[in-house]
């Protein structure tokens, strides 16, 4: 199994037995990701919901179109967030989007800013891609910081982008290229 490790966390694949952990930071964070995700359904993190997941995070490294990870804090093995590269392209766009999740006792602490230059690092050296892209709404500061830190570039605005907790919503878009350099990790 791919582990990226770093000072302050590692990031390896979601496995089958993650389920309990996966379930219960979510589940403590709701209030905390609900305005920065897309709407919860239901029946979000029952068994069923990580069979689904898991079933497209699979696929996702299988087809070599998408790479989910989950952010753990170095030397504990606490889930502390996740971590996608996802819609991988090859040929002529050689790129792929950047999404994220942290939760709240985890903020602060630089974990997101290593996860992100870690899976950047995966992106352009394993993955051999020119470009990387990832979006905000346009009030996540937070999330913005982060992209910066690791060498991100703000590119415009994509107006409706994404639905956001139930709303289409407008996306601060941000690049960076394999030969940016990151302020730190």
């Amino acid at each position: 199994m791919l582990r990226l490790a770093g000072e302050r966390v590692v990031l390896r694949a979601p496995q089958s037995r993650d389920y309990q952990a996966w379930a219960m930071v979510r589940e403590a964070n709701r209030e905390h990701l609900e305005p920065w995700e897309p709407a919860w359904h239901p029946h979000a993190h029952s068994r069923a919901d990580w069979r689904e997941r898991l079933r497209t995070w699979r696929s996702g490294w299988s087809g070599g179109n998408g790479y989910a990870f989950f952010i753990e804090r170095a030397g504990t093995r606490e889930l502390v967030g996740g971590i996608a590269l996802w819609g991988v392209r090859y040929g002529a766009a050689s790129t792929g989007t950047l999404g994220y999740w942290l939760s709240a006792g985890a903020e602060g602490t630089g974990c997101m800013t290593e996860a992100v230059c870690l899976a950047c690092e995966f992106g352009f050296r394993t993955l051999e891609l020119d470009r990387i892209e990832a979006a905000t709404v346009p009030e996540n500061a937070r999330s913005q910081n982060v992209l910066v830190r690791c060498g991100f570039r703000r590119e415009g605005l994509a107006r409706q982008y994404l639905e956001i907790a139930g709303t289409r919503r407008d996306h601060v878009l941000y690049a960076r290229l394999a030969d940016d350099e990151a302020e730190g990790a």
